[in-house]
């Protein structure tokens, strides 16, 4: 089960505390879930997710303020024993000094944004989806080509990293080199990043580590990119008959998430550089509807029948 503090959270939305709860910055959150805790301010508070984020706007703010400061104090007083991580309040509105007392009285940090309630919670969701999502690590490298995701696999020296540099000399990006950081952000999406110590670093043999933002600028890199094609790398077996039709999708689970995935032989003279780039290309025609394979066959079975 992966967390994620507070404090982190305050850095990433640079949001204001107000009621100087003690050690609230280690305060750790489990659940991508949020709460608008409309039902529990009036009362009711069957099925309450205590794990989750509390988030007010200003409808809440609106309900609260019609009240007398009594029932407002017994409201957020009932509410606030109940225990969650903290609350925020959107829009920049006004805390009421009620809210601060119990805040205090039960050690919840208050928080506040300027930011649009409704922007802001999708903006949390977001985050927290990332960062509490499922992940794995790969031996691979990761680049953006036209725009797909591209996750290269296969053994050491095999040629990866080589791939990568002359791809970043053709104009595409890297993401990741040699250790893949991969989360499971939805049910149909994978992401993946570097680690942060080797994050645009490239490890060539024979050269050295190169930094690619640096050599190449910050174009030439990128910080996440969604997994699209894996493509798998193996030394050219002379006994394996290898795929030259593509009629027959191969796919390679991660996470549980199937990718599609192709296996690409390697030999002298082989330019794979440009192999990705048409494997990025092909890829996005399927996803379009249009398969080159399946639009040759149905060519030829057309020609077959039409001379009988």
């Amino acid at each position: 089960m992966f967390s994620v503090t507070i404090k982190e959270i305050m850095e990433e939305f640079q949001l204001e505390e107000l009621t100087g709860t003690p050690g609230y910055e280690n305060v750790e959150i489990s659940s991508a879930d949020v709460n608008r805790p409309g039902l529990q301010l009036a009362g009711y508070m069957e099925y309450f997710g205590t794990d989750r984020i509390q988030i007010i706007g200003k409808g809440e703010t609106a309900y609260l303020m019609q009240l007398t400061e009594e029932e407002r104090y017994r409201r957020l007083d009932n509410f606030f024993k109940c225990g969650f991580p903290c609350m925020l309040v959107a829009r920049g509105l006004g805390v009421f000094p009620e809210m601060i007392e119990v805040g205090r009285k039960y050690k919840i940090p208050v928080l506040r944004t300027d930011d649009v309630t409704s922007r802001f919670m999708s903006g949390v969701i977001r985050y927290l989806n990332l960062q509490l999502a499922p992940r794995t690590s790969m031996h691979g490298v990761l680049v953006e080509v036209y725009g797909e995701g591209i996750l290269i696999l296969g053994e050491s020296g095999v040629g990866k990293s080589e791939i990568a540099l002359e791809l970043v000399k053709r104009g595409h990006r890297l993401v990741a080199d040699d250790n893949v950081e991969i989360r499971k952000v939805s049910d149909k999406t994978l992401v993946g990043t570097a680690p942060d110590i080797i994050r645009h670093f490239i490890e060539i043999r024979g050269i050295g580590i190169l930094d690619v933002k640096n050599l190449y600028g910050v174009g030439s890199v990128k910080m996440t990119e969604n997994i699209n094609l894996v493509i798998k790398l193996e030394h050219w077996n002379d006994k394996k008959i290898y795929d030259r039709l593509g009629l027959e999708d191969e796919y390679t689970d991660i996470l549980g998430l199937t990718v599609p995935c192709l296996n690409v032989p390697v030999s002298p003279g082989r330019n794979l550089a440009i192999i990705v780039e048409v494997a990025a290309m092909n890829n996005r025609q399927k996803k379009m509807g249009y398969n080159a394979a399946k639009a040759l066959s149905e060519r030829v079975l057309g020609n077959i029948n039409k001379d009988i």
